[in-house]
């Protein structure tokens, strides 16, 4: 098709936005010739390791062929699945939660959950602050609607923490919303309830919204993620989640929104718009099960800690970890003067170990930006922990160990 031209201009939106970083890393993987004793061993997307119980398994099927799953359902979901989760909820966020089915909208996967909200929160030329390193969708999202994503830089030695005080100098008269990952995309990073609690309150008292994504909170061992939606809540906080990795269902792309009833208003004439109503067959699979499904959740939980536990463990010495949880472990390569990205195009291509760098996850520095509290971005990598069994985990840091000398590049000493 080389030399086909367009007769008419692409949008400067879809122009200005990057291509998505994953199907680069897949190509990388395919240059590589597995074996039997070398196969392919991917660290890269996000990806559940383990499949659904049989249970969901078993309803989903017999969702998807019931007549009952054939016509639409309300914009913002099925009134009885809102119902389950805002009690779910509750035994997450704890028993005196304040939510309830208004405050909720279910939505085609999280990632609708996000551009659906700056959609409703922002115009063009406005701005959303987004800690560096971020979700590479959440920036493709605004810059796509034509909105600013104004970079709050986390830094290493603060494993990588977002700084409320920092973020306070960003905010403009353009600024609309502050919106984080806990635990974050791609470092792995879990945010304390007390740091959570600073930034609602930044945002309160700057007439912004305070947005967080909160897909990966059913990984966090050590308590509630917060405790927010047991006080007033709803002027400023907004929060989206992810049904993909908890149920192990991401093909199914279901998420949700909660946030105040006045905001949801104008969020369901969005995904009216965007996604008419969310799939009705996981819905209605999913929501007498919701309850009993909290096991599982725990069991998948505990079982990729213990996997953060092992690759911590077995990473060669010189590969540093600067954050870790969630699904992913945010590390810093051994190699002087060498780019993450060819870093990890070698290991795909070479010694078949697919990851991501971390040049998918920030922009280049603005000359003159005036930033002085910039991390090295060119030495990290992300390695997704969830989607590899332990055997796994155990091979690909042997070839990391092997990288260092096939190579032949510096290593730190």
């Amino acid at each position: 098709m080389s030399g086909v031209r367009l007769g008419f201009r692409l949008s400067r939106g879809v122009l200005g936005t990057i291509s998505p970083p994953i199907p680069t890393a897949y190509q990388w993987a395919a240059l590589y010739s597995p074996t039997a004793a070398q196969p392919l061993l991917d660290m890269s997307q996000g990806v559940p390791g383990t499949p659904p119980p049989k249970v969901l398994q078993t309803a989903l099927g017999d969702a998807a062929s019931s007549p009952a799953s054939f016509g639409y359902c309300p914009a913002d979901g099925e009134p009885l699945m809102r119902k389950a989760l805002a009690d779910e909820m509750k035994v997450i966020y704890g028993s005196d939660a304040d939510v309830t089915p208004e405050d909720i909208a279910l939505t085609t996967g999280c990632n609708m959950a996000f551009i659906a909200t700056i959609m409703s929160l922002a115009d063009a030329g406005d701005e959303i602050i987004l800690p560096v390193p971020w979700y590479f969708n959440h920036q493709m999202d605004l810059t796509l609607l034509g909105v600013t994503p104004v970079p709050l830089q986390t830094l290493p030695e603060d494993g990588f923490m977002p700084s409320v005080e920092r973020c306070r100098a960003l905010i403009t008269p353009r600024t609309k919303a502050i919106a984080l990952v806990t635990p974050n995309n791609p470092t792995g990073a879990t945010y304390s309830p007390s740091l959570i609690a600073s930034f609602v309150n930044l945002a309160a008292e700057n007439n912004i919204a305070l947005v967080i994504d909160e897909t990966y909170r059913d990984f966090i061992l050590t308590g509630a993620p917060h405790s927010l939606f047991s006080g007033a809540w709803r002027s400023n906080f907004i929060h989206l989640f992810s049904f993909s990795k908890s149920y192990c269902l991401p093909g199914h792309r279901l998420g949700a929104i909660a946030a105040s009833p006045l905001l949801l208003k104008q969020i369901r004439t969005v995904l009216d718009c965007l996604q008419i109503c969310p799939p009705r067959p996981f819905q209605l699979a999913l929501t007498p099960l919701l309850p009993t499904l909290r096991p599982f959740i725990r069991e998948t939980a505990v079982a990729i800690q213990a996997r953060h536990e092992l690759f911590r463990r077995v990473l060669p010495s010189r590969w540093k970890i600067g954050a870790q949880g969630g699904y992913f472990a945010f590390v810093r390569h051994p190699f002087r003067g060498i780019t993450s990205l060819e870093v990890s195009k070698r290991l795909a291509v070479e010694l078949g170990v697919v990851t991501l760098p971390s040049a998918f996850f920030c922009e280049e520095e603005r000359e003159g930006s005036g930033d002085t509290a910039v991390w090295d971005k060119t030495r990290w990598i992300r390695f997704s922990v969830a989607n590899v069994d332990d055997e796994k985990v155990k091979k690909i840091c042997a070839r990391l160990e092997e990288a260092e000398s096939v190579f032949e590049w510096d290593v730190d000493t």
